[in-house]
């Protein structure tokens, strides 16, 4: 059940002012987010249209009927980022299944319209699970500059092993490749003239050492088998 993975939450309203289950509320947010509903009013919607569903598949009680999108807005305002993100990759973990060879692609978006008068934007390193095209989880930083220092945060929480990591150039770093192999990951990072020595060394064993290496081939015609070298 969907419940048990988000039930650990903390509610942090004062009790007198409580209507709407804590957890009912994530649970329906969590439905219609995956139903593609991104704004509020969109999300009060879906849950207007889906109030039967919730009580007789998901067994939501709904004392007092559907809140309003307000409500919705306030409380996730309310709720523990951290509480949510670690419930959220407990279930992640159990209904995306990852296979070997999966690629998981980690990358970094800013929130558009996130910015305020006195806030910075929001800016969330995500990782997305390309076969199973589900979201497996997302790290939130002050600016996109701190992506180096959440990307291994992020990979810690995942379950990698027999996954391809891709990351674009400013994930190319040690810290980062090492916590993909400790996950039980391979890699494939972007490579760019910003690093220097690496990306000199990367460009000079391709110009020199592969150019060594010789291709063998192979056809055949004439009743015969020809092999051939090219340089």
């Amino acid at each position: 059940m969907l419940q048990q993975y988000f039930e650990s939450i903390t509610d942090p309203r004062q009790k007198h002012k409580i209507q709407h289950n804590l957890l009912e509320i994530v649970i329906m947010v969590i439905c219609a987010v995956v139903a593609e509903c991104e704004a509020w009013y969109q999300i009060e919607h879906y849950c207007q249209s889906k109030k039967s569903w919730f009580r007789k598949r998901l067994g939501l009680k709904l004392k007092h009927g559907i809140p309003s999108h307000d409500t919705f807005e306030r409380v996730f305002s309310l709720i523990d980022p951290q509480e949510l993100e670690t419930c959220f990759f407990s279930w992640t973990s159990v209904v995306s299944q990852l296979t070997k060879g999966e690629i998981v692609s980690i990358d970094g978006k800013t929130i558009r319209g996130s910015r305020g008068t006195e806030t910075k934007a929001i800016h969330l390193v995500s990782a997305w699970a390309n076969k199973n095209r589900m979201m497996l989880g997302q790290v939130k930083t002050d600016e996109k500059s701190n992506e180096i220092t959440a990307i291994p945060t992020l990979i810690e929480l995942l379950d990698l092993h027999g996954c391809i990591v891709t990351i674009d150039a400013m994930g190319c770093q040690k810290e980062i490749a090492h916590k993909a192999i400790e996950q039980g990951a391979d890699y494939v990072f972007g490579l760019k003239g910003n690093q220097g020595s690496l990306h000199d060394d990367v460009k000079l064993y391709f110009n020199t050492e592969l150019a060594k290496q010789k291709t063998i081939t192979r056809e055949k015609g004439h009743g015969r088998i020809e092999k051939g070298n090219i340089s």
